[in-house]
């Protein structure tokens, strides 16, 4: 248990410093977490030849999986039912359109100007077609946009990306068969019976034992989590729908919600995001810097030139607001590193390619949410977050 408990104050020491250094640069926290770990990784591999955080590890992949289903989950429980009705044809529209420009743009980038595989290619496409769900999200609550219609937008513009990504990995590569079935089946009933049981257990239980809320949340998540990694899915597609599902349900508790958030934020998602940057080989990356250029800007460019025309018609030609959803929209994390994750150990790809791909991933994570928080704030639309001060006194009362 020393090692354990030795390696997580490494984490929570690097977790404590992305968080100053954020403050001090004005800069998403979950993007200084990314790049704190990747620097973290590479220099206690060249100063001690090994590395100390050890993200392969079984525990430390289990917490971080666990902040991104949750931060997922969240993303959906924010989303109003009767704005997200109101946004079905933007989110369609724009999501589709985020998926397929950077999926045929970046695969044909792959096969013809880097000479990869047609396997390897399309792999590539389906990986940098993504748009990060948690970086988004982490982003928009930073900031108090999860609460306007605007960030509403983005967030389920992002969802009907990812949605695409993970359909196109399904079909292409994993096999469609019974566990497939079984996975939307079940899926589709919990739709539909998952607001009535929580409502139930809220009304009956809710105030008379311990967190009861929280551990049928967390029941959900984890049960339809493996259910959909058994179907050859990702665990993080039924979190965002189950958020979806219950956002009515849960959202008219904000004490509730602000609980299960500072769990995710506090204790989780340094994790996930730490480890996202720590799976960075930047040495890979330098060996071959052309390769890392070609296909960032070929994933960058193709969503911006595929994105900005179509929402500058649905933001009505404002234009912090259009280039700052271009941009977050052009980002990528969650399903691009899983979508190069599973290309590796399918043998589709090679270990420098997968290494070129999360490198790729993980700038846009970093790079457009930089110019957008920097050029692009549509400081019009802020709200101002409630501070951790605020939330205590309010749950002390």
């Amino acid at each position: 248990m020393f090692e354990t408990y030795f390696i997580a104050t490494i984490w929570f020491a690097l977790a404590i410093l992305a968080t100053i250094l954020a403050a001090q640069f004005k800069i998403s926290m979950a993007l200084m977490e990314i790049c704190i770990g990747a620097l973290a990784s590479y220099l206690f591999t060249y100063f001690w030849g090994y590395d100390l955080l050890k993200p392969d590890a079984e525990w430390i992949k289990f917490v971080a999986s666990s902040g991104a289903i949750l931060l997922t989950f969240l993303a959906g429980a924010e989303l109003d039912p009767e704005s997200l009705k109101s946004k079905t044809k933007e989110s369609l529209v724009i999501g589709l359109i985020g998926f397929l420009a950077p999926f045929a743009g970046c695969a044909l980038l792959a096969k013809f100007v880097l000479g990869w595989s047609l396997q390897a290619s399309l792999l590539a496409g389906i990986a940098l077609s993504t748009t990060s769900m948690a970086v988004v999200y982490a982003v928009m609550l930073e900031y108090g946009f999860n609460k306007t219609e605007f960030g509403k937008g983005i967030l389920s513009s992002c969802f009907i990306n990812d949605l695409g990504t993970v359909i196109a990995l399904g079909l292409i590569f994993a096999p469609f068969d019974y566990k497939t079935i079984v996975f939307i089946f079940v899926l589709v009933i919990s739709i539909f019976i998952l607001p009535s049981i929580t409502s139930y257990l809220t009304r009956t239980f809710g105030n008379k034992t311990a967190a009861i809320r929280t551990k049928w949340i967390l029941f959900l998540l984890f049960g339809l989590g493996s259910l959909a990694l058994w179907s050859r899915s990702e665990a993080v597609l039924p979190a965002y729908i189950t958020g979806m599902v219950l956002a009515g349900t849960i959202s008219k508790d904000n004490f509730f919600i602000r609980r299960i958030r500072t769990l995710t934020i506090g204790f989780l998602t340094p994790f996930y995001f730490l480890r996202a940057g720590a799976l960075v080989s930047i040495p890979s990356v330098f060996a071959a810097p052309l390769i890392f250029f070609v296909l960032f800007l070929g994933k960058v460019i193709s969503k911006i030139f595929g994105l900005q025309p179509v929402i500058k018609r649905f933001r009505n030609n404002h234009r912090r607001e259009t280039w700052y959803y271009t941009l977050l929209m052009s980002t990528g994390l969650t399903f691009g590193t899983i979508s190069a994750m599973y290309g590796l150990t399918h043998g589709i790809i090679s270990k420098d390619q997968y290494s070129y791909l999360v490198a790729v991933v993980i700038a846009s994570a970093v790079i457009p949410t930089l110019i957008a928080n920097k050029f692009f704030l549509p400081e019009h639309l802020l709200t101002k977050p409630i501070a951790e001060e605020e939330e205590i006194a309010e749950l002390e009362q």
